[in-house]
């Protein structure tokens, strides 16, 4: 495990109003009630806590107002032999940003004393939190039961317990929920436990991890193992199809990822389909992948998705970006790695397809935002009060993995690469780190770069890299894909030009083509709008159908409207809806869609339902053919940056933040 360096020691997270450094987590538990009739959870949380600084007389943490507290106490040692003494602290809420507050809880000198543990045990309910998503039963798959899910990144989790919300501290946890009958939980914890006469689940997590990577489900789930260390979770009425399209492909992404990177250290790796109206694609979150039901509609952005989340397993959370404004530590290598597995398990050219059509979404918003905006640095610097869920973006994903593949080139061989992440995982596992580290390990690894001074190769320095606004400084050669993305650009030409042949057009058979090939020809073809009238809709996956949609709208195809509308009451997911609210409220439908929108409103979760209120309501609409939306709500993430909509929003990680 690495050790902590001078530049730790003075690290400031500007999210996290917590006094961190001052202390060492060494495990929290977690006992909570839940009740869906009041859509609340009620309980406690235990916090083993180490002072590490003299004179410490406070313990400031992490919370939101949605959370209720009601006490905080403390178990001190009592005095020779005596009895442990329960003390009732005092401790004040005080505003920290408008995603969050502090706890001060004001600890006795009886309690702190260097480096000797203490346990604080905090009494609680949640209420209507950023983190935990209450379904109704007219929101899940079945339509049957209610159901909860938590989703913490990247300074959500706040909301779910007290903590340090950074993911500079990592710890074990454990927990205990109840739940009525009949309701199933999972966490994402390497071992658990169920008693069925006392309807209680036990849960540990036995590995260090940080605090946004804690998430819960519970609800009506069944499951079926599709390999010696997984299983798939979902509601009963899909479970049969997520495992179909699954079938035995993750024990063998799991194996090749073994081969490139290491043991996978987190024991299960489980994955659980859930509703619509989950904010995101997916979520790492430790042995439990969270992942949305819709992807099931395309066999490749499932693989696409399930394979980034699996790298995320070494890259993000075995080894964690010490600070939200170097995300790119995760996600851009969590992307290269899952272009490594992709590459071993399918080959170059599904690879390169799958990054061209990637690339072209980065480049399209790069051109949305200009080459000078400071959202496109690797090393964002976040002014106090930003959210860090705002500005997750493809350039955290696209740029990072642009320049980890730059340093994997400097070696001149990927074989020599793949060693030097084996051995980057092996020393820093479990913990957080900077760019620094990184880039210091890489160069001590091989030191004939370092004396090259490759970090300072004109026009292509490390700090460049990093802290230089605009797009990649270079990119991966991708001619190995030509022989699938050749053709797309070829009709591509040929249906963007003003009178278009169909007769030549017709020659092309699209149902040859792969969802990747079509997605990129579809997202080609919407740079183009204008586009003349009378193209047809020859799509059916959701994957391709919302981008053929969106050139409806932007468009102004009148006669296809009725499609968007069937479409938009048929689906419930942000990553559909939004891309298709904002098109529509920025060209010259925006009361079809004020329309629309008051005709499923009531089965829109509540999160989502406010976000298209501030799209529709909001004084002067984004012209999204001009202007982007740097977050579709947070992120892939990465969480997870499958399936970005073509128009100028980013659909990654909604934080609300990918994974």
């Amino acid at each position: 495990m690495g050790g902590r360096s001078l530049a730790h020691c003075r690290l400031v997270d500007v999210a996290s109003a917590s006094n961190f450094h001052s202390f060492k987590l060494r495990h929290f538990h977690l006992d909570l009630h839940l009740n869906f009739a009041v859509k609340r959870m009620t309980g406690w949380q235990v916090l083993e806590l180490t002072p590490v600084q003299p004179g410490v007389q406070s313990l400031i943490l992490d919370t939101h107002p949605s959370l209720l507290i009601h006490s905080v106490d403390c178990k001190v040692p009592g005095a020779s032999g005596a009895p442990d003494v329960f003390l009732s602290l005092t401790y004040r809420i005080e505003p920290f940003t408008d995603y969050g507050s502090s706890l001060n809880i004001s600890l006795p000198a009886a309690v702190v004393r260097p480096h000797r543990a203490f346990r604080v045990t905090i009494r609680y309910t949640t209420t209507d939190g950023p983190a935990i998503w209450w379904l109704d039963a007219e929101l899940t798959c079945g339509q049957t039961r209610p159901l909860v899910f938590t989703q913490g990144h990247s300074v959500c989790n706040r909301s779910f317990f007290p903590c340090f919300d950074t993911p500079a501290v990592k710890s074990t946890y454990s927990a205990t929920v109840r739940v009525p009958e009949g309701v199933t939980v999972l966490m994402s914890a390497s071992r658990s436990a169920y008693s069925k006469q006392d309807r209680v689940f036990q849960f540990t997590m036995e590995y260090p991890v940080p605090t946004y990577l804690v998430a819960l489900v519970a609800g009506d789930l069944q499951h079926a193992d599709i390999g010696p260390r997984s299983r798939v979770w979902a509601e009963p009425c899909i479970l049969t199809c997520a495992v179909s399209k699954l079938g035995g492909n993750v024990e063998r992404w799991l194996n090749v990822a073994e081969g490139l990177f290491g043991p996978y250290v987190w024991g299960r790796y489980d994955i659980v389909f859930l509703p619509p109206s989950f904010p995101i694609v997916a979520m790492e979150n430790p042995c439990l992948t969270f992942i949305i039901s819709s992807i099931l509609e395309s066999q490749e952005f499932l693989l696409i998705d399930v394979i980034h989340e699996i790298a995320h397993g070494w890259f993000g959370n075995a080894v964690t970006n010490a600070t939200w404004e170097e995300m790119w530590l995760s996600e851009g290598l969590a992307t290269y790695a899952q272009r490594r597995i992709t590459t071993e398990a399918y080959g170059k050219a599904f690879t390169c397809l799958e990054t061209v059509f990637r690339l072209d979404a980065l480049h399209r918003q790069m051109r949305l935002l200009g080459d000078n905006n400071p959202v496109s640095k690797l090393q964002a610097k976040f002014e106090p009060g930003v959210n860090p869920s705002s500005l997750m973006n493809l350039f955290t994903y696209e740029k990072g993995f642009c320049f980890v593949s730059y340093l994997s080139q400097l070696c001149g061989d990927i074989k020599r690469f793949d060693s030097f992440l084996r051995a980057y995982i092996e020393k820093f596992r479990f913990s957080s780190v900077i760019a620094q580290d990184l880039l210091d390990f890489f160069l001590g690894f091989f030191p004939e770069l370092k004396e090259s001074c490759v970090a300072q190769r004109e026009g292509l320095e490390f700090e460049r890299w990093l802290n230089g606004c605009g797009p990649p400084l270079c990119e991966p050669d991708l001619s190995a894909g030509r022989a699938l993305t050749g053709p797309v650009q070829h009709l591509c030409d040929l249906w963007g030009v003003d009178a278009p042949d169909p007769q030549v057009i017709s020659t092309f058979d699209l149902s040859s083509w792969s969802t990747f090939q079509t997605v990129l020809f579809l997202d080609r073809l919407l740079d183009r709008s204008p586009l003349p009238q009378g193209i047809q809709n020859p799509f059916r996956s959701l994957s391709t159908l919302i981008r053929w949609l969106q050139i409806v709208v932007r468009n102004s195809f009148y006669a296809d409207l009725p499609r968007v509308r069937s479409f938009l009451h048929k689906h419930t997911s942000r990553m559909y809806t939004v891309p298709l609210y904002e098109d529509l409220c920025g060209g010259v439908m925006k009361c079809f869609a004020v329309e629309v929108f008051y005709q499923t409103q009531a089965r829109l979760h509540p999160n989502l339902r406010r976000t298209l209120q501030q799209i529709l309501f909001q004084s002067s609409a984004l012209n999204t053919s001009t202007a982007p939306s740097l977050l579709t709500s947070p992120p892939s993430a990465p969480s997870s940056p499958t399936d970005p909509p073509a128009n100028g929003t980013i659909a990654l990680r909604d934080v609300n933040v990918s994974a």
